[in-house]
């Protein structure tokens, strides 16, 4: 692959080249310039959908979500704040058909793998900013506020939690997930092949060339130990509880029992100097740094208001969910109901299951997650009978599922969807799932798995 195949990799349909060029250029700023990125995702959606139509058309996932879109719509009808309600509707449609004409345009594992590392190519600046405003103080004048579409808060603060160009710290650790999972999926695979290129080399007892084959990987490394270190500086423990899920999941997948054992024991240590009897946690104390403990600590014996406890929140949404279990009070009316009964704003109730039944009601949502079950089903299936798969396509497959499990946990106790780029980024990495699934279903039939 040379360099400009790199950056622009050609798409395998010669008619969807634009459209996915387009989608590579939009996915590579979205971080920095989320207006942009969405203009070309419009305009890569729009192309796919009038050369794709009738394959988009047969698909009945997507005739799932067009059902789940009048269900979603009725049930603004229905809602307690009409205006609000319509408003939500914005952060589910048009991702349908994003999601909709993405899943038709993605079709190799190929392409995920291209994705993968414009992902963590774009990390880069993302990472470098939250640095540079986290301890050198960096911030945007009005003007390129504008322009880029969000803020660097003045001043030098190195005790806060980095946010970078996300609204929240929060926000950034559910980013920064996204990109470690699937850029460590491409380094688990670099690592390997540099070493059955190693086994080669001293079979036929030439000389390895390090520059040909370890830059990528060197690349890589670096920029997911950045990836790595931002992560933990969100103080995100939804982030860091979700990163450890996902490293146990890929040290399971490969095999390395050892490094679960590892993970294990770090993850115990923390948990004892945070949580054990005091003099057991004095001795866990002694050698765990306490940055990584005071957090969790804190989560046990916090000072905050009753109302802002994740358990009053979710108490609130499960009581509303029962007083209207069928149609829900609308979307976007949690913050409105939550806000008369406790004088408390809140943008959502920290958990994505509880909102969306309190919103609109269970049946919509049982069939909205039942979607995306199916769909995750569907995926294992293909891992698990893909006999034709090399084993490195069938890791970057398995990068995106588990990105898609991570992103299911960490909405347990945390809501993503009201953040344009990190939406995007859900429906774009469950589209290219679906994509690859349909594609492979298809040159099975065809008999065509070569060049999958």
């Amino acid at each position: 692959m040379t360099k400009n195949q790199f950056f622009w990799q050609p798409h395998p349909n010669p008619k969807l080249q634009l459209p996915w060029y387009l989608t590579q250029l939009g996915l590579l700023i979205f971080p920095l310039i989320p207006a942009l990125g969405a203009i070309s995702f419009i305009i890569a959606s729009v192309g796919t959908w009038r050369l794709q139509y009738r394959t988009i058309n047969n698909r009945p996932l997507n005739w799932g979500f067009a059902v789940l879109s009048v269900l979603l719509i009725a049930t603004t009808g229905l809602a307690d704040d009409k205006l609000a309600a319509f408003l939500g509707l914005f952060n589910f449609l048009p991702f349908f058909l994003l999601f909709a004409a993405l899943s038709a345009l993605i079709q190799t594992i190929t392409q995920l793998r291209q994705l993968s590392w414009i992902l963590v190519i774009g990390s880069i600046p993302v990472v470098f900013i939250g640095v540079g405003h986290m301890f050198w103080g960096w911030s945007l004048s009005p003007f390129w506020e504008i322009i880029f579409g969000w803020k660097l808060p003045q001043g030098i603060n190195p005790t806060t939690r980095m946010a970078s160009v996300m609204m929240n710290s929060n926000i950034l650790a559910a980013y920064l997930l996204t990109v470690f999972i699937v850029g460590l999926g491409l380094w688990i695979e670099n690592w390997q092949q540099i070493n059955t290129i190693k086994k080669q080399v001293n079979n036929t007892n030439t000389k390895f060339r390090i520059s040909s084959f370890c830059n990528p990987f060197v690349f890589l490394t670096l920029t997911l130990i950045g990836d790595f270190v931002a992560l933990i500086l969100t103080h995100s423990r939804n982030g860091w509880g979700s990163v450890i899920f996902a490293c146990i999941a890929y040290a399971f997948y490969q095999s390395w029992y050892w490094m679960i054992a590892g993970i294990t024991a770090v993850v115990v240590s923390v948990m004892a100097a945070a949580r054990a009897p005091l003099p057991i946690a004095e001795l866990f104390r002694k050698v765990i740094p306490q940055f990584f403990w005071i957090r969790l600590h804190n989560e046990v014996y916090s000072n905050a208001p009753l109302p802002i406890h994740r358990k009053s929140l979710w108490e609130f949404a499960w009581s509303l969910m029962v007083q209207r279990p069928w149609s829900g009070w609308g979307l976007r009316n949690f913050s409105l109901l939550y806000q008369a009964q406790t004088q408390y704003w809140l943008g959502h109730p920290h958990n994505l299951f509880l909102m969306l039944s309190a919103e609109t009601g269970l049946p919509t949502t049982i069939f909205f997650f039942g979607l995306l079950t199916w769909l995750f089903i569907m995926g294992i299936r293909l891992l698990q009978n893909a006999k034709s798969l090399p084993n490195q396509d069938k890791l970057i497959f398995f990068s995106y599922l588990l990105a898609f499990v991570v992103w299911m946990i960490f909405n347990t106790v945390d809501v993503t969807i009201f953040d344009f780029r990190l939406n995007t980024l859900l429906w774009l990495t469950l589209a290219a799932i679906c994509g690859v699934i349909y594609n492979y279903s298809h040159n099975l039939k065809s008999n065509k798995v070569d060049n999958f």
